[in-house]
C-alpha cells in the first residue's frame, strides 16, 4: 500500500541501528536512499550492498552531521546522485552518560552539535530542495528523554526536547509549501547504543517498566518513518509520535 517509487530519501546515521532500519524499508517501499555516516564506512556499504541486493537503489555518502559544510555536500550529493530529495530523516545522534556536575563543556557541545545542531543543519539544506519538489517529509528522530528527561543524560535529554520544539516550528513554517515535519520518539530499541545498559540483568529490569514488556526493535521505528514518509500521512504535521510499548504515555 505505501509506494515511495520516484522518492528520494536521505537518512543521517543510516548505516546502523534505527537508521540502517529505516533505509531498507523505505528502499523496499520503492525509494532512492542516501546512506548517511560518520564513520562506519564498513556497515553503510554493507547497508547499500544489502538494498542493491534487493533490487532497490542506494548510494552511500559520509558526512559529519554537525558541521554546515558537510551538510551542504550531503544534500549536494543527494541531489546528483539521484536528482535532489523528498524525505529527509534526521536519525544521527550519540546518547554518552554525564552527570551534570562532572559534565564537561566538550561533552555538552558535542552532544548539542550532533543531536540538535545536525538537524537544524540538514533541514537548512535539504529544505530548497524540498520546496523545489514542492512538497516533502522531514521526520526527525527523538526520544522519550526528551518527554520526560533522564538522569546521567541531561545533555542529550534537552537537546531531544528542543529537537521536538523545533520539529513544531518548522511544522507550521513549511505548511504553506506543502512539506510536512514530523517527529518519532522511541523508547529502549535493541541497537548499539543500548548495548551497555542491556548487559546483565540491566535489559529485564528495563523491560519490566515497560508495559508490552519488551523493548522496541529497529524495524518497528522504521516503521513510523515510513508511513511518516508516504502519502499516509499527508494531513499529519507538527506531530511527535511515541514508539516506546507504553513506557512514556504523554499524548
Amino acid at each position: 500500500m505505501i509506494n515511495l517509487s520516484g522518492k528520494v530519501a536521505v537518512v543521517t546515521g543510516g548505516a546502523r541501528g534505527i537508521g540502517r532500519s529505516c533505509c531498507l524499508l523505505m528502499a523496499q517501499a520503492g525509494a532512492r536512499v542516501i546512506v548517511n555516516y560518520r564513520k562506519n564506512v564498513a556497515a553503510a556499504r554493507h547497508t547499500v550492498e544489502e538494498i542493491q541486493g534487493q533490487g532497490g537503489e542506494a548510494a552511500a555518502a559520509q558526512a559529519d552531521v554537525s558541521r554546515p559544510e558537510a551538510c551542504r555536500e550531503l544534500l549536494r550529493k543527494s541531489a546528483e546522485q539521484f536528482g535532489g530529495v523528498d524525505i529527509l530523516v534526521n536519525n544521527a545522534g550519540i546518547w554518552k552518560e554525564a552527570p551534570v556536575e562532572k559534565m564537561t563543556d566538550e561533552q555538552w557541545d558535542e552532544t548539542m552539535a550532533i543531536n540538535l545542531r545536525g538537524p537544524f543543519l540538514c533541514c537548512r539544506e535539504a529544505i530548497p530542495y524540498l520546496k523545489a519538489r514542492e512538497t516533502g517529509r522531514i521526520i526527525n528522530i527523538s526520544s522519550t528523554a526528551g518527554q520526560r528527561g533522564e538522569p546521567l543524560h541531561s545533555h542529550y535529554a534537552a537537546s531531544k526536547g528542543a529537537l521536538q520544539s523545533f520539529t513544531k516550528s518548522l511544522a507550521v513554517e513549511l505548511a504553506p509549501h506543502r512539506i510536512t515535519v514530523n517527529c518519532v520518539a522511541p523508547g529502549w530499541i535493541a541497537t548499539d547504543m543500548c548495548e551497555e545498559p542491556f548487559r546483565g540483568e540491566g535489559r529485564k529490569a528495563i523491560e519490566s517498566g515497560i508495559p508490552l514488556g519488551r523493548v522496541g526493535r529497529p524495524e518497528e521505528i522504521a516503521a513510523t518513518v515510513l508511513f511518516l514518509a508516504s502519502s499516509l500521512s499527508s494531513y499529519l504535521t507538527g506531530e511527535i509520535i511515541n514508539v516506546n510499548g507504553g513506557s512514556v504515555l504523554c499524548g
